[in-house]
C-alpha cells in the first residue's frame, strides 16, 4: 500500500498564473491550468531561546474547477488550505540540460481568513456568504472542529390543573386488576 498526501496551510507568494490547454480559447472548452507559489512558514525556539522562522515555498498547480477559484479568488497575500499529491516533472532546458521540478498537484482548495483579509475581495462588496455570480463558498477547513451549542435546560412545560380523579373498584376490587 502507499500514500501520496499533502496538506499545506500557508499563504500565496505571487498572484495565479492561468493558463489555457488545449488551444487558447476558454470558450472553446480548453483545459484552465494555474500555477502559483505558497510558503509555509514554521516557528520555533532554538537551544538559546530564540525565535526562530524557516520558510518552504512550493509550487502549486490547480487544474479545472480549482484553477477556477484560483483565478477569480487568489491573489499575493491570500490565506490558502490546501490537499494535494506531490508530483515529480523534468523537461530538457534550452541549453540540453535535465531539468526537475515539485510540485503539488491540487485536489482539495479551500480559501481561509476573513473575507475582508483577502486581497481579491472588492471592498465594497457586500459581506454575503458567497462572492456575487461565482457560485463558490470558502468552507471551513477540515482541521477546526465545530463549536457545539450550549445546552439550554428546556423549560417546565405548563399544563392546566387537574382536578382528582375518582377511581372506584366497585364491590370486588380484584374484578379490575390486569393481572
Amino acid at each position: 500500500m502507499s500514500l501520496n498526501k499533502v496538506m499545506l496551510i500557508g499563504n500565496v507568494g505571487k498572484d495565479p498564473e492561468v493558463r489555457y490547454l488545449d488551444g487558447n480559447n476558454p470558450n472553446q472548452g480548453a483545459t484552465k491550468v494555474a500555477q502559483f507559489t505558497l510558503a509555509t512558514t514554521e516557528r520555533y525556539r532554538d537551544r538559546n531561546g530564540e525565535l526562530r522562522e524557516n520558510t518552504e515555498w512550493h509550487n502549486i498547480v490547480a487544474w479545472r474547477n480549482s484553477a477556477d477559484v484560483a483565478e477569480k479568488f487568489i491573489r499575493k497575500g491570500t490565506q490558502v488550505y490546501i490537499e494535494g499529491k506531490l508530483r515529480t516533472r523534468s523537461w530538457t532546458d534550452q541549453t540540453g540540460n535535465k531539468r526537475f521540478t515539485t510540485e503539488v498537484a491540487v485536489d482539495n482548495l479551500q480559501l481561509l481568513g476573513k473575507r475582508n483579509d483577502n486581497p481579491s475581495a472588492a471592498p465594497t462588496a457586500p459581506a454575503g456568504p458567497a462572492t456575487a455570480g461565482t457560485g463558490y463558498q470558502p468552507q471551513q477547513p477540515v482541521y477546526q472542529q465545530p463549536q457545539q451549542p450550549v445546552y439550554q435546560q428546556p423549560a417546565p412545560q405548563q399544563t392546566a390543573p387537574q382536578e382528582p380523579m375518582d377511581i372506584s373498584l366497585g364491590d370486588n376490587p380484584t374484578d379490575d386488576l390486569p393481572f
